[in-house]
């Protein structure tokens, strides 16, 4: 969503923000602006589309300052406009806000007979307004800045600058992400730590409620009744490297060639490669003891809970509730005792997952997090942590953080069968070893990316495409037409191949390619009857198989891409990265924008 930054120091501060903006382009944007303080005075620049816009805006009339906020928008409350771009504010304040504040039309009301002149139509006005009428009752800035938060209602992140204050900057949060980053004689605010990793690596989160009031030599933390309180120090991983694309064409392509490395390092973390058996790093949790697991996660990582459903029931005979998380507190399940809850998330920060934690905390489960951001607002709010080692992940379209996902997820499979019973030490060693061959496995996969640029152009003629699958074969075709449509805006749908005849087969004609994930093992057969059905009635079959499974689907596949021979149990993994790939090169071909495709935000912190 929405991106927030804001300095305070002894340096001009308009060309940093506009840097770290940059770094907070994959969040999803579709407007960007900058205010800072100079002489007192607060001046602000703005511009719809890309920042570059805002870049030749800023050449033309440059902004000087000590101080300053900036912002990339996702438009909710307004058209993205230069108008509805932020920073908002009045000749007293300027704000920037990450998320919705739900009580802003009731405050616009009060506020407009009070006497304020309201100029767009977003919510976020209302707290510039909100702020100014308290200014002009002659409170203080953070006695203005305390009463207001105190009347917001909604998730939201904000920062604010006042003017004839060059010397500070006030921020909170309540439901969405905020850090506070620690310089020589100059502080930061972000959205996250990538978005000031070049400026500092010391950093700070508010928790839920808090508001900070930062001055360049350092910052005083509010809880949400007020009182002054401590947050603990911490060191990022993140730095300025960690953020350039190096020789690829999009952060996607760099991302897409990096699952080896990833795939890789996160099995370093939990796996001994010497006994072939799983490792977790220390954690309170008796799989033994489980009587359910309750999953919930949005897009990409509910597609990977998905896959770990099908792991867990098969290998560890334990029943698996999976939910996208947006559905999860609405339908109030009942909820078994001794159960576990189980939140996938590249971000830590997604909104509709953070209130699946809270109502699964609230009904008496302990939960265990999946997560790509050790620092995140889920990884702190849950009981149980597993990282992601994906690194920075920039690109909107999830790549590399999903096969991270189902590595971690395919080791606790395995650990809770050791542990229940239901594996043998012989089957560990055996499911161990298929895992630890992944990361080349996933590089060969990477080679065929010149036979995948090929089908890649018939794909990109098609109005409409068929993902077929079974077994964790089917969340994958999920994920591959999920791909499809965010990069390339193409419609495309995935479905479990032995439903094809219960609706979908209506679809199929010779100009609704249909992609199979079809590798060899325990559901080869029933997957090519399902797709012998498809040919029939014209359809052109574009199928991802293995050595075996090639030669049996040779007669009625128009296109086979042949990915590497592996243990089934580790196929998905494999097979997602051949989809991604696909969904890359066609939205390449079709010109798109591929790291920032229309309409999408990297993390959804709003519900």
């Amino acid at each position: 969503m929405c991106g927030i930054v804001g300095m305070v120091g002894q340096r001009p501060v308009a060309p940093l923000l506009m840097e770290s903006l940059r770094r907070l382009e994959y969040r999803g944007y579709d407007s960007a602006g900058i205010a800072t303080l100079h002489h007192g005075a607060i001046d602000r620049r703005r511009a719809s589309g890309k920042l570059v816009n805002l870049e030749t805006v800023l050449a033309a009339r440059p902004l000087p300052g000590l101080c300053g906020i900036g912002h990339t928008r996702w438009a909710t409350h307004g058209a993205p406009t230069e108008t509805n771009a932020h920073p908002h504010g009045t000749a007293r304040v300027a704000v920037v806000h990450n998320g919705i504040i739900e009580n802003y039309a009731e405050l616009r009301a009060e506020l407009t007979e009070a006497g304020q002149v309201f100029t767009t139509e977003t919510d976020t006005e209302t707290v510039a307004q909100l702020m100014d009428f308290h200014l002009g009752q002659g409170m203080t800035a953070i006695e203005a800045a305390s009463r207001a938060f105190a009347r917001l209602q909604g998730a939201f992140a904000l920062a604010l600058i006042f003017a004839g204050h060059p010397d500070l900057l006030i921020a909170t949060r309540r439901g969405a992400p905020l850090a506070i980053g620690y310089g020589e004689g100059e502080m930061f605010v972000g959205s996250d730590a990538l978005a000031i990793a070049p400026l500092t690596q010391r950093l700070a989160y508010l928790e839920d409620g808090d508001w900070a009031v930062v001055r360049r030599e350092g910052v005083t933390f509010h809880d949400v009744s007020g009182r002054i309180v401590a947050r603990d120090m911490r060191h990022t991983a993140y730095s300025g490297a960690s953020f350039g694309r190096g020789n690829f064409r999009h952060f996607m392509e760099k991302e897409l060639f990096e699952h080896p490395a990833v795939i890789g390092d996160t099995l370093h973390r939990l796996i001994d490669p010497g006994r072939r058996a799983i490792a977790l790093p220390p954690l309170d949790l008796d799989f033994a003891r489980i009587s359910r697991i309750t999953l919930a996660a949005c897009g990409s990582a509910f597609y990977a809970g998905l896959v770990g459903k099908y792991w867990f029931e098969a290998l560890a005979r334990l029943p698996v509730d999976a939910d996208v998380a947006s559905e999860f507190r609405y339908r109030m399940p009942p909820l078994a005792e001794n159960g576990l809850g189980l939140l996938v998330s590249q971000s830590g920060e997604t909104a509709d997952t953070l209130a699946a934690l809270q109502a699964l905390r609230e009904a008496g489960q302990r939960v265990l997090s999946v997560v790509n951001v050790p620092e995140s607002s889920m990884a702190r709010a849950s009981d149980l942590m597993l990282e992601t080692i994906a690194g920075p992940e920039i690109g909107v379209a999830s790549t590399k953080a999903f096969t991270a996902q189902l590595t971690v997820l395919a080791c606790l499979a395995i650990a809770a069968g050791r542990v229940r019973g239901t594996l043998s030490r012989d089957q560990e060693a055996a499911l161990t070893a298929a895992l630890l061959e992944v990361p080349g496995r996933a590089g060969e996969v990477l080679d065929r990316h010149g036979e995948i640029t090929r089908i890649a152009a018939r794909i990109a003629e098609a109005r409409d495409v068929l993902y077929l699958g079974r077994g964790t074969g089917f969340p994958i075709a999920l994920e591959g037409a999920l791909k499809l449509k965010e990069i390339s805006y193409i419609h495309a749908e995935g479905y479990a191949a032995g439903e094809m005849k219960h609706g979908p087969i209506a679809l199929i004609d010779a100009a609704v390619p249909v992609i199979a994930i079809v590798p060899s093992g325990p559901l080869f057969e029933k997957t090519a009857s399902n797709l012998q059905e498809a040919a029939a009635r014209g359809g052109r079959l574009i199928v991802f198989t293995d050595a075996d499974g090639a030669p049996r689907l040779a007669r009625i596949a128009t296109e086979t891409i042949v990915l590497p021979k592996v243990d089934p149990f580790v196929a998905p993994i494999l097979h997602a990265i051949a989809v991604q790939l696909l969904a890359y090169h066609v939205a390449v071909l079709k010109g798109t924008d591929v790291d920032q495709p229309r309409n999408l935000a990297k993390s959804v912190t709003v519900e």
